[in-house]
């Protein structure tokens, strides 16, 4: 894997569905920073929240733009997220299978090989009026 098309795999793995895929290419100690959330260490928090995100939504990104830093260390990435909210996730709006369409964008350190931060950003807000309006 070149160190400039981490990213690009990783939300490959994300659209196709494979978990595994996208674990494996995170370091053991990687830290996932939730968007207007807490922050979660080690690939057996990151396992949990994409289980939890699995079993509330069903999301594919769509126009994904990566870009990386000089040394590839860095990235950023921005997308669209085309998403059914299929079951209520904690604290959040009911949910009744909506649908929503949602700029997102993350950061990641890339270290030895892998991907070891994972910072996620969108609008919650934005999300919350979308799932709100639905029929």
């Amino acid at each position: 894997m070149s160190k400039f098309n981490y990213i690009e795999e990783y939300y490959q793995a994300f659209n196709r569905g494979d978990r595994d895929a996208m674990l494996s290419m995170l370091t053991d100690d990687v830290v996932h920073d939730l968007n207007q959330g807490s922050r979660e260490v080690g690939i057996d928090a990151f396992r949990a929240f994409l289980s939890r995100m699995d079993s509330c939504y069903s999301e594919q990104l769509h126009d994904i733009v990566v870009m990386y830093s000089s040394d590839g260390a860095r990235a950023g990435a921005e997308y669209v997220v085309h998403g059914l909210y299929h079951h209520t996730d904690e604290g959040l709006p009911a949910a009744a299978g909506q649908i929503y369409v949602l700029p997102g964008g993350a950061f990641f350190d890339i270290r030895d090989g892998k991907i070891a931060r994972v910072t996620n950003y969108y609008n919650l807000e934005d999300w919350i009026s979308q799932v709100h309006k639905a029929p």
